[in-house]
C-alpha cells in the first residue's frame, strides 16, 4: 500500500510517501501564497506533488491527512462527503489549523485514492474524566461538547510508542503542549477544548484568567473576532518582546527578550510538575518538536528546575544531542526523541483502511 501523508498549513504543505510503513519519498513546499514563495495557493502545490509523483512513477492508493481538532472521533476514518461535513463543525475550535486541513481533503479529491483523516485529538480521548471535565454547567458542556480534547496527539502518541511507564512528553514548537503518559496512553495535556490552553507559545498566550477577556473586549472595544486573534497571532513570545522565534530570543539580551524566554521555560516546568504529582511519578521526560529537539539551552534551564525530581541533566549529552541525556545517577530519564508524526499517520491509516475493509 503506498500512502501520501499531507499535513498541511495556512502557508506551507510538508508531505511524504509511505510504501506500508517506510518512507520513500518526503518534502515541504512553504510561503505559499507569499510573495517570495513559489506557490500562489494550495491547489498548485497539490499539482506540483501530483507531478513529482507521476516523474517518479509512484502511484498512490491512499491519502492521509493531519487533521488538528477531531472532536468526538476517537480514531482515524476514511473521509467521505457526510463525513467531511462532520470535520467541518470543530473548524471554530481550531480556527489556525482545521479549515486549511479541510481545503487539503477538498484539493485532494482530484488525486483519485481514497482519503483517510488522522486525528490530533484521538490519542487524548483516553484522558479520564476527572482531568478533561471542565468545571463548567453540566448541561452547557453536554450541549456543546466542552471538554479538554487536547491536540499534537499524533506526535505525543509516537512519543508513547517508543517510551515506557510513566513519561512526559514536551512537544515544543511554534505550538507546544506537555502530555502525560501511563503505559502509552494518554491521561492528561495541557491543550485544552482548542489548541489555545496550556504553555505559554509562539503567539499563543496559553492559561490565561479568563476574566481578561471580558475586560479586554470592554475597554478595547474589542470583537470577538479581535480578542480571538490577539490571544491566537499577538500573544505569547511575540506579545511579551515582539519576536516569536525562540532562536532570536535566546540571542536577545533585551529586558524583553529575557523575560520572555524565562516565562516560556517557567510555563513548562510548572506543567512537568504537575503531571509528575498527577502521575505520582515519573519515569522519563521527553523532549521533542523543533524546540524541544533542537534547543539544548532551554532542555537545561528546564532540567534545572526539576532537582526535586532526582532529574540529573549530563552536560555533554544534551549539547551534543544525544537521545540520553541525563547521566547516569539520574533518577529520571531525560531524551531528546525526534518525533515521527508522518510515520504515526501511515500506520493510522493503515489502520483505518483496513477496518473499513476497503
Amino acid at each position: 500500500m503506498n500512502i501520501l501523508v499531507l499535513n498541511v498549513g495556512s502557508s506551507s504543505v510538508k508531505y511524504s510517501v509511505f510504501k506500508d510503513e517506510k518512507e520513500i519519498l518526503e518534502g515541504l513546499v512553504d510561503k505559499i501564497g507569499e510573495k517570495t514563495g513559489e506557490f500562489k495557493d494550495h491547489e498548485s502545490v497539490i499539482e506540483h506533488i501530483e507531478k513529482e509523483l507521476v516523474s517518479k512513477n509512484i502511484s498512490i492508493d491512499v491519502i492521509g491527512h493531519r487533521v488538528v481538532h477531531g472532536g468526538k472521533e476517537k480514531e482515524s476514518k476514511v473521509v467521505d462527503n457526510e463525513f467531511l461535513k462532520e470535520i467541518e463543525k470543530y473548524s471554530d475550535l481550531a480556527p489556525l489549523h482545521n479549515p486549511h486541513e479541510i481545503n487539503g481533503i477538498k484539493i485532494s479529491k482530484k488525486l483519485g485514492a481514497l482519503q483517510v483523516a488522522v486525528f490530533d485529538t484521538a490519542f487524548h480521548s483516553t484522558i479520564p474524566s476527572k482531568a478533561s471535565t471542565y468545571a463548567l454547567p453540566n448541561s452547557l458542556c453536554k450541549k456543546y461538547g466542552i471538554k479538554r480534547y487536547g491536540f499534537h496527539g499524533i506526535s505525543h502518541s509516537y512519543i508513547a510508542s517508543v517510551t515506557e511507564g510513566k513519561v512526559i512528553s514536551c512537544h515544543l514548537g511554534s505550538g507546544s503542549s506537555v502530555c502525560a503518559i501511563i503505559n502509552g496512553k494518554s491521561v492528561d495535556t495541557s491543550m485544552g477544548f482548542t489548541p489555545a490552553e496550556g504553555l505559554v507559545m509562539g503567539t499563543r498566550a496559553g492559561s490565561i484568567d479568563p476574566g481578561i477577556i471580558p475586560f479586554l473586549i470592554e475597554k478595547e472595544e474589542y470583537s470577538w473576532q479581535q480578542i480571538e486573534h490577539v490571544l491566537n497571532e499577538e500573544s505569547g513570545l511575540k506579545g511579551l518582546s515582539g519576536k516569536n522565534d525562540l532562536r532570536e530570543l535566546l540571542t536577545d539580551d533585551s529586558k524583553e527578550g529575557k523575560l520572555a524566554v524565562d516565562i516560556f521555560v517557567y510555563s513548562i516546568v510548572k506543567h512537568i510538575g504537575s503531571y509528575a504529582a498527577a502521575m505520582n511519578g515519573v519515569d522519563e521526560i521527553v523532549f521533542t518538536a523543533g524546540i524541544g529537539e533542537n534547543s539544548s539551552e532551554i532542555r537545561k534551564r528546564v532540567c534545572n528546575s526539576l532537582s526535586y525530581l532526582g532529574v540529573i541533566v549530563d552536560d555533554e549529552r544534551n549539547t551534543e544531542g544525544d537521545m540520553l541525556i541525563s547521566s547516569d545517577n539520574s533518577k529520571v530519564k531525560v531524551k531528546v526523541i525526534k518525533t515521527n508524526e508522518e510515520l504515526m499517520i501511515a500506520k493510522e491509516v493503515k489502520k483505518a483502511v483496513t477496518k473499513s475493509h476497503i
